[in-house]
């Protein structure tokens, strides 16, 4: 013999059987309930009786690692550390000029960036540098930058990079000249720049052959 069937006998219920449960079907409703008696919740809210917690700025809290649909990330950004490893910036660095180098109608002279920090730092690509008059103008434009391939260079307190500052000889090339008071040098990816007095005459600032070029930085002194 086969399992008795349940939902046959549903529709041979007296009537007075399916009054009551009418009524208790009622009465569970008027309370804010379904028919077994449990509260119920409108769709697509949470079950829970409270809000949830909310933060410093109004938004709910949620589980570590989630984010909640459609609010702002307030979390603060990253502050960048000054820890080993870190950029170099132009507070931790002294500038020099170092002992010049002469090539066939060339004039070559190192920038020596010089760590004088606490810590270790790198320096990535290429110095920004410019000569200026005594009342700080800038004299020619900007120098080229020379097509080399920039490298990482760390610097442990103490230690040094330099790059090559270079241009034709002026009295070869014919450009017209001025003479520097000082050098602003300003290391890759930094904004504030290094003075550095200038005492080695005239450079180009106009005319044929008159460009300046610099290099990238590299280990060492260039001397």
């Amino acid at each position: 013999m086969g399992p008795a069937r349940v939902f046959p006998s549903l529709h041979r219920a007296t009537p007075l059987v399916g009054a009551v449960a009418l009524l208790s079907l009622l009465t569970a409703c008027g309370n804010g309930g379904d028919s077994t008696g449990a509260v119920s919740t409108p769709p697509g809210t949470d079950s829970r009786t409270t809000a949830p917690p909310t933060t410093g700025t109004g938004s709910p809290t949620t589980e570590p690692g989630t984010t909640s649909p459609g609010a702002a990330d307030t979390a603060s950004p990253a502050t960048q550390s000054a820890g080993p490893g870190s950029r170099c910036h132009t507070s931790e660095l002294r500038a020099a000029i170092g002992r010049p180098s002469p090539g066939a109608g060339q004039r070559n002279f190192p920038i020596v960036l010089t760590n004088t920090g606490g810590h270790t730092c790198t320096l990535h690509g290429y110095p920004g540098a410019a000569f200026v008059d005594a009342s700080g103008k800038q004299l020619g434009p900007d120098p080229k930058r020379s097509p080399d391939t920039p490298m990482t260079v760390t610097l442990t307190p103490g230690s040094s990079a330099w790059a090559g500052l270079t241009f034709a000889s002026p009295e070869i090339s014919g450009a017209r000249t001025a003479t520097p008071a000082a050098l602003l040098v300003t290391p890759p990816d930094e904004r504030d720049p290094l003075k550095v007095a200038w005492t080695a005459g005239e450079v180009p600032v106009a005319g044929n052959e008159s460009s300046v070029f610099v290099t990238i930085v590299q280990p060492g002194t260039g001397g």
